[in-house]
């Protein structure tokens, strides 16, 4: 999916143009477009914490639930290689990213208006009240969900590009700047997870609860509120301090540019030919390694609402798990954050990557594995009230649930980190082009994705329902993918891994 969240997607420079790097901005001006990822990475965590059981809110089955995720890794496959392209290439005066960045912005905007006010939306288009489907605020969330992803990669895509401009070529900018970009991505994913693990945000927008719109879905739609108000803010602060030289090409070189079709996808796949042996195992490690995390990353929120906590879509208990799970997920960006600075003291000290990366694997097998676990230690301790109302789990489930969110960090910085680094040294040592090795990496990241969201709903219904089906599969698919790492995928050198792994980018 993204995952997201951000797709590693970077599109391969323009070979028509000659870009002159110039000299590096101030730091301030660096942090304020480093800052621009919280307010993306804000909205970003929403989606994995809220919109699954949202769009289940709606009427939508969870075996097609997955299928609104598609948005992620599609767009994530096509529209940063094209933005990617055309911002290289844009002459506008205002600059050659900044155009993209608030056109992206402003098409969040609008994305989370729809999302926001689809019930109220569909409800006024004719929807029935009460539980059901309800296809047309459905088709309104549709809508919105795609132009918010679409947004998002709009977004991502030029404001690394534009701190990678304002670095003017220093390494040690550059490698100050990717640091930001992951410490603001850091903060807003704990920013958006603690906003929806919190029950009474809608009390701040007393408008947002309707006769169409319950609490869940004003908490929701607050939240959004937030998310696009932080958004905002940090975006128009970037664009009006932080100002780029128009670029301009030769008369001949625009023309030419004019008449090229877009050549990013043909070398993309092109280049699957020539690639060396260690980026085919790369690609087939991570490939694995993303159909484990996939339905966990889809459907974390809603399994702690429905089999942990017992709940049904639409009820205060379900509600209740769904909360938690965002609390889970935001002591997972905690220690996310801490474990990414370990593994880049792991690749330098005892610990070969492949070793590591192999390791984390195995941990993040067990961790999907207990899943299993921990859904039927709720379901042998379920209570009930005197009135024979279903209660929340004991404490000891929710302990455990809320340790495994956190655990999970750890093989999950991994995953952000160790692939892009190896690809960029595999590439290197190969002589091919850093964008165009990254490029062919998210391949391997989104084609599972895809794969994951087409068929994730309909194979938990095979088996009953329910989310344990696809963590089962997801366990054994990292269990495959540790074994492939520590058998097959070469090991580079210490000091170059932990390099790379300080400029390479992560992926939501």
């Amino acid at each position: 999916m993204e995952v997201a969240g951000e797709s590693k997607n970077t599109a391969p420079s323009s070979r028509l143009i000659q870009e002159q790097p110039e000299a590096a901005a101030p730091l301030r001006k660096i942090i304020l477009v480093a800052a621009i990822a919280a307010g993306v990475q804000f909205g970003w965590a929403l989606q994995l914490s809220l919109l699954t059981p949202y769009v289940q809110l709606l009427g939508v089955p969870h075996t097609w639930a997955a299928f609104i995720w598609l948005c992620g890794p599609i767009s994530g496959l096509v529209v940063q290689p094209i933005v990617g392209y055309y911002s290289d290439n844009c002459t506008s005066r205002f600059g050659r990213r900044r155009p993209f960045i608030a056109a992206g912005a402003a098409l969040v905007a609008v994305a989370v208006f729809l999302i926001g006010f689809a019930a109220d939306l569909g409800r006024a288009g004719g929807d029935p009240s009460g539980t059901g489907t309800k296809p047309r605020a459905v088709a309104v969330f549709v809508v919105g969900f795609w132009i918010l992803d679409v947004a998002n990669n709009m977004l991502q895509g030029p404001c690394r590009a534009l701190l990678a401009d304002l670095s003017g070529g220093n390494a040690r900018k550059m490698s100050t700047s990717n640091a930001l970009f992951s410490f603001f991505m850091a903060v807003g994913n704990v920013l958006g997870y603690a906003a929806g693990s919190y029950t009474h945000l809608y009390r701040i927008f007393p408008f947002s609860k309707t006769s169409a719109c319950d609490i869940y879905c004003a908490n929701l739609k607050s939240c959004f509120f937030i998310s696009i108000a932080l958004l905002l803010i940090v975006t128009i602060a970037a664009l009006t301090i932080v100002k780029e030289t128009p670029f301009s090409a030769a008369p001949a070189e625009e023309e030419a540019v004019k008449k090229v079709k877009i050549p990013v996808f043909g070398e993309l796949f092109g280049a699957l030919k020539d690639l060396p042996r260690p980026m085919w195992i790369l690609l087939l490690v991570t490939c694995f390694n993303w159909i484990a995390w996939f339905p966990f990353l889809l459907f974390d929120t809603d399994w702690m609402g429905k089999e942990v906590y017992g709940g049904k879509v639409g009820d205060k208990l379900y509600g209740q798990g769904v909360r938690a799970g965002a609390l889970g997920l935001m002591l997972n960006s905690v220690v996310l954050g801490l474990a990414s600075l370990g593994v880049q003291f792991s690749a330098r000290g005892f610990c070969s990557v492949k070793k590591l990366w192999g390791g984390v694997n195995f941990l993040l097998a067990i961790c999907l594995a207990m899943t299993v676990l921990i859904t039927k230690m709720a379901d042998h301790t379920r209570r009930f009230s005197a009135d024979g109302v279903l209660l929340p789990p004991p404490q000891g489930v929710k302990v455990g649930s809320l340790a495994l969110f956190s655990v999970l960090g750890i093989p999950l910085s991994a995953t952000y980190s160790i692939p892009f680094a190896l690809a960029s040294i595999f590439s290197s040592n190969s002589g091919s082009g850093q964008g165009l090795s990254l490029g062919v990496l998210n391949l391997a990241i989104v084609i599972p994705q895809m794969v994951v969201s087409v068929t994730s709903g309909p194979w938990d219904d095979l088996f009953g329902g329910g989310n344990l089906p696809a963590f089962v599969v997801g366990a054994v698919a990292a269990a495959v993918s540790g074994v492939l790492a520590l058998t097959m995928l070469p090991s580079p050198p210490a000091e170059e891994v932990a390099t790379k792994a300080m400029t390479a980018g992560g992926f939501h």
